[in-house]
């Protein structure tokens, strides 16, 4: 039978626990939301969503075809511009998607007879650019300089390293001086998505790389999501001008895709001005992180010092990592909840994403009920 195969698979999964489901959010849901990853509580900020809305009425509701046909519109430009200007960089260039822009990123600097050398611990995205790629990937041991320093030191070419600059699953920071430093050492590139840094990080949020000095260097490439610290959807290349230009002409994920939305760019560049006027909110998701890490650990749990705005507390098995944000959820507290494998290392969490907005009232409430559903 057709795709029989499926039927073995869910029964795999329902034997470890690893189901997973839909569950749709109603527009003003009561749940006190730790889940997201809107770090600054843009997505519904009155000048983001008329950002959206004044692009729609005046672009239409879609880009109406690839960037190098239709889909790039003054808005795509502008928002370009000025996302590079913010993060440090010579030139930007905006995707459907912060996974497109990754699998853009890798797969056109990594030709055939490159190396790329791939954190243990990087997300999907990165990955599956790594497996897309014409060039020999490497993955070494996790947030590892000498494990890069090493695998580059074995090949004669092209290469490049490519990071997660905050980690998805524990929020923990690369060493991004020391993989700079070891790129450089072999004449390598240095490819890092700063999805998670973003708004968080850097001064007035503009982003782990320019805290390590990184911005605007010619061998240095960074990848960013429209989709967290700004609220809105989309994602971006950020790096020298020839960098960009040769995504413009050999990254597929540009080339064959629709461009960004004109909503998203709105609701993005607006999102990105708002943040230029209001740096203190990315100190604020960084001191709700610390604070709710400071009191899960006070109460007994096992939580991972957050670098940036994700707090990951450790959970017994998938099975209990999944009840236990249901009892969260029943109590009126929506967490993530990641299992195997989005996990690599086979530990279950439930994910924790703090945000500038959240009172302390909502912090004490927060840690209150995870540590009355524990396991």
């Amino acid at each position: 039978m057709a795709f029989g195969w499926i039927d073995g698979q869910a029964a795999a999964r329902r034997r470890a626990g690893l189901v997973r489901t839909l569950r749709p959010r109603p527009a003003d849901s009561p749940l006190l939301d730790l889940a997201s990853n809107d770090y600054l509580g843009l997505a519904r900020h009155p000048e983001v969503v008329e950002g959206a809305a004044a692009a729609a009425r005046t672009w239409g509701g879609g880009a109406t075809g690839s960037r190098l046909v239709t889909g790039t519109t003054e808005l795509h430009g502008e928002l370009e511009r000025e996302l590079a200007d913010f993060c440090g960089f010579e030139a930007a260039l905006v995707f459907s998607s912060g996974y497109a822009a990754n699998l853009a990123a890798v797969t056109a600097l990594a030709p055939h007879g490159s190396l790329i050398v791939s954190d243990a611990g990087n997300h999907a995205s990165l990955i599956d650019g790594c497996r897309l790629a014409r060039g020999t990937t490497q993955v070494v041991a996790h947030a590892d300089p000498d494990a890069v320093r090493k695998a580059l030191g074995t090949h004669d070419g092209p290469a490049v390293a490519v990071s997660d600059t905050v980690f998805s699953v524990d929020g923990d920071a690369a060493p991004l001086a020391g993989l700079a430093g070891a790129c450089r050492e072999h004449g390598a590139g240095l490819v890092v998505d700063d999805a998670h840094g973003l708004g968080v990080l850097g001064a007035g949020g503009r982003g782990a790389p320019y805290a390590a000095g990184l911005a605007g260097a010619d061998d240095v490439v960074v990848t960013v999501t429209l989709s967290k610290s700004l609220g809105s959807q989309g994602g971006a290349v950020l790096g020298p001008a020839r960098v960009v230009e040769h995504l413009v002409n050999a990254a597929r994920t540009f080339i064959f895709d629709t461009g960004l939305a004109p909503a998203s760019a709105g609701a993005a560049l607006a999102a990105l001005r708002l943040l230029g006027r209001e740096p203190q909110r990315a100190a604020r998701a960084r001191e709700v992180a610390t604070g709710l890490h400071a009191r899960l650990t006070a109460a007994g749990l096992e939580a991972v010092r957050p670098d940036a705005a994700v707090v990951s507390v450790r959970a017994p098995s998938p099975e209990e990592a999944v009840q236990w944000a249901a009892d969260c959820r029943a109590a009126g507290l929506f967490v993530g909840c990641f299992r195997p494998p989005s996990v690599p290392d086979g530990i279950s969490r439930l994910r924790l994403t703090a945000r500038a907005d959240l009172s302390e009232e909502q912090i004490e409430r927060a840690v209150r009920v995870i540590g009355e559903t524990r396991p």
